[in-house]
């Protein structure tokens, strides 16, 4: 697929536009199908029955600019330089797709709640803030809004059951509050080739007493990241982790993510553990936060998180590249593709793209299949079967209240075109980032599977349900996710013990919830914190917070990885 070339004639359809009138046009829309759509998982007719609707929907709306905005990902490089000039030429609706850094769409979004300034018209913000939206009401709920004033802009074949991620985008209420535009999850990667080269296999088994393979908890994860850590391997000196660690919001969306919940913090359940969730906050029976801290029933400052923390600045430290401390979520996620990372516990699959084409010579053969694969993330000695063990991102259309109900009504119509079914198989081999059950199930991904490391028959297994967005227990996530990247690099740049730096930050999460139950801004969905006790009274407690275990170092284990896919299969 050539990018450059795709974006180029886009442009040049959207160019040709300006000397005419604004106006809906199917021919515009054949011209797509023809040269843009070769995988799609709809039938040619079918596909022009869907760009028809979209014609005759939009007409009212012909001559609008709107702004929405997302952050900057291959995928939504390709619906902004690609697919948005595209749907101004069918629909007449010009749209302003602006890419920022993801802390600067929450930062946009926070403004506009607080403001009511109608900023953007739409918004590719994560479903990390679905107890926000429900909790505040300042987001339209699509269920309502797909019934009443989004009625007629509404596609008949938008097919909501082939979304894959809606009980990520789903309120305690049964109402849907966004729309999945892309997922990615966080896996564990690593150098196949290295893994099974038998004079590799052989040392490990000497040196540990077991096999080498897909470590299943952190104490084989740690032995191999000291096992490859350097070592030398055709000629180059290797490292046996990699992760970042700079102070900037990329470092708390990792612990938030997946980190916690990987070393066991929170409780059991799916999509995420209640009442206890990943973030360490405990809700009620009514999903009201009642605490973060252990001494309310929290998890945050517990064993387990503890754990976490250290686990996560021992291995920075002793096995990742030197320059790894100093990097972000961005800049740290393609450097596996240089050849000299061995493994990688979260490592964001969003970055596949990185891994496949040029530039990433040094992890591919020479046919171009790769010599790294993905799998599951092992989990810490906290971990209890039926925990939630990985992070998904879940990237969303979402409609404010504030925005007015054209400028909203022409938006959906945007946000449905760009995750249409028509769209979608193309978009995916584009950006990678799977949110239709029919895209994945779709022959051509089937005939790339083997080029993509393990990503398709991720997406295929049971097993992705245990990866999952912030769930429903954070009452309002622009306000607490903060606190985190900034008390978590108190800890990793050892300006504070770990136990000291999530102690503060526990305690920061509390006055926020404090605040939100003060200002009964959230009603009876807002926090209504417990009375602090002696944190003992809930370490003897089942579920989460646990008690200290007295050994945290588990017998290691690890799986072939081979065995591993013929489970999923």
């Amino acid at each position: 697929m050539n990018l450059t070339l795709r974006t180029t004639s886009a442009l040049a359809v959207a160019v040709g536009l300006m000397s005419t009138p604004a106006i809906a046009d199917m021919a515009a829309a054949i011209a797509f199908l023809d040269e843009h759509i070769e995988h799609s998982a709809l039938t040619r007719e079918e596909q022009e029955a869907e760009m028809q609707w979209f014609v005759d929907a939009s007409a009212p709306y012909a001559g609008m600019e709107i702004r929405v905005v997302s952050e900057t990902i291959a995928t939504h490089e390709y619906e902004a330089n690609v697919l948005a000039p595209i749907f101004e030429a069918i629909t007449g609706i010009s749209v302003t797709h602006d890419l920022i850094g993801e802390g600067d769409v929450v930062e946009r979004l926070q403004t506009q709640m607080q403001t009511g300034e109608n900023i953007y018209d739409a918004y590719v913000n994560d479903s990390d803030l679905i107890g926000t939206h429900w909790r505040y009401q300042q987001a339209r709920n699509l269920t309502d809004w797909m019934a009443g004033e989004g009625a007629a802009v509404t596609n008949p074949g938008l097919n909501l059951d082939d979304f894959i991620g809606l009980s990520f985008t789903t309120g305690p209420d049964g109402l849907l509050y966004q729309l999945p535009d892309q997922q990615f999850a966080n896996l564990y990667w690593f150098r196949y080739d290295w893994f099974t080269d038998p004079e590799i296999m052989a040392d490990f088994q000497e040196q540990y007493g077991y096999e080498l393979g897909v470590p299943v908890n952190w104490s084989a994860y740690e032995d191999i990241a000291e096992f490859f850590t350097g070592r030398e391997i055709d000629g180059v000196e290797v490292f046996g982790h990699m992760d970042y660690g700079r102070r900037d919001p990329s470092l708390g969306w990792r612990f938030t993510d997946a980190w916690m919940s990987m070393a066991g913090m929170g409780d059991v359940g799916e999509p995420n553990g209640l009442p206890v969730d990943e973030w360490g906050i405990r809700v009620n029976e009514d999903s009201r936060p009642v605490g973060s801290c252990v001494a309310r029933g929290g998890a945050t400052n517990g064993p387990a998180a503890v754990y976490a923390i250290e686990s996560y600045t021992n291995w920075l430290t002793n096995y990742a590249p030197p320059e790894a401390a100093g990097m972000n979520f961005s800049e740290a996620g393609p450097l596996p593709s240089q050849g000299v990372i061995a493994q990688q516990m979260f490592w964001y699959t969003a970055f596949t793209a990185s891994m496949v084409g040029e530039g990433a010579e040094a992890v591919l053969n020479d046919d171009g299949s790769p010599r790294w694969r993905m799998a599951p993330s092992p989990h810490g000695a906290y971990w209890r079967e039926g925990q939630k063990i990985g992070y998904q991102d879940a990237g969303s259309w979402t409609l404010m209240q504030s925005t007015p109900v054209d400028r909203a009504q022409a938006a959906w119509l945007y946000a449905q075109f760009v995750t249409s079914m028509t769209v979608d198989v193309e978009k995916s081999h584009e950006g990678l980032t799977f949110i239709r059950e029919s895209t994945i199930q779709h022959d051509s991904f089937t005939e790339r599977a083997p080029l993509l490391g393990g990503l398709i028959e991720f997406y295929r297994s049971p097993a992705r349900v245990q990866w999952s967005p912030t769930g429903t227990n954070v009452p309002d996530y622009p306000r607490l996710a903060p606190l985190w990247w900034q008390n978590i690099g108190d800890a990793s740049s050892g300006a504070l013990s770990p136990q000291e730096a999530l102690d503060n930050l526990c305690a920061q999460q509390e006055a926020v919830l404090a605040r939100l139950e003060r200002a009964g801004v959230q009603g009876d969905l807002g926090p209504l914190l417990n009375e602090e006790m002696d944190p003992e009274f809930w370490l003897s407690q089942p579920g989460a917070p646990q008690a200290a275990l007295e050994n945290e170092d588990e017998d290691p284990v690890t799986i072939s990885y081979d065995e591993l896919i013929q489970s999923w299969q």
